[in-house]
């Protein structure tokens, strides 16, 4: 069965609506978005704008056994793997968001962190990354500050819009993530 395909008023309906994190407890890995996008916010699934990379990143960099759809997002739990975002407010793009939006998402997600204790937080954007914990010169890989035991590594956004990565490239990035989770 296709997607359902939204109109732009069902999409302008869903924004500033609330996405549920996909999030146990002692994850492995979890994913950080920069904020629901109204694709997603209209699905209820994290990443499901069509042109988004996430899915088949995930699956090329070996995270998943196979290609997953957007609502199978629960399945990653068995793979020892979650989804969240800095912002939960949803919006057409990331770049309606405030610089406080940003801080306050930083401030939340390493309060709901110490709680979750994965292994990894995997940060979806060095942008979203840099404002939301006021780190300017953070690049793309693993970085120094950790949340209690839980260890930082900042990805690619996987966004269609993010140009400067191709699928490939980002899975190489996420594969290097994978092997660090693994040890």
């Amino acid at each position: 069965m296709p997607p359902k395909r939204f109109t732009q008023a069902e999409l302008e309906a869903a924004r500033d609506r609330l996405v549920p994190d996909v999030v146990a407890d002692g994850l492995g890995v979890l994913f950080c978005g920069i904020n629901p996008g109204l694709m997603t916010a209209a699905t209820g699934h994290h990443f499901a704008r069509p042109g988004n990379r996430f899915w088949p990143v995930l699956h090329l960099s070996g995270f998943t056994p196979r290609l997953m759809k957007p609502s199978e997002q629960g399945e990653l739990l068995s793979f020892g793997l979650g989804i969240t975002n800095v912002v939960a407010r949803a919006t057409a793009r990331a770049d309606e968001l405030s610089a406080e939006e940003y801080r306050e998402g930083g401030q939340s997600l390493a309060s709901k962190l110490a709680g979750w204790q994965p292994r990894w937080l995997a940060v979806l954007g060095v942008t979203a990354y840099r404002a939301a914990f006021d780190d300017r010169k953070a690049q793309v890989g693993p970085q120094e500050r950790m949340f209690g035991d839980t260890r930082v590594w900042v990805l690619p956004n996987p966004s269609g819009l993010n140009a400067h990565w191709t699928a490939a490239t980002m899975a190489e990035e996420f594969g290097r993530l994978r092997e660090a989770a693994r040890g």
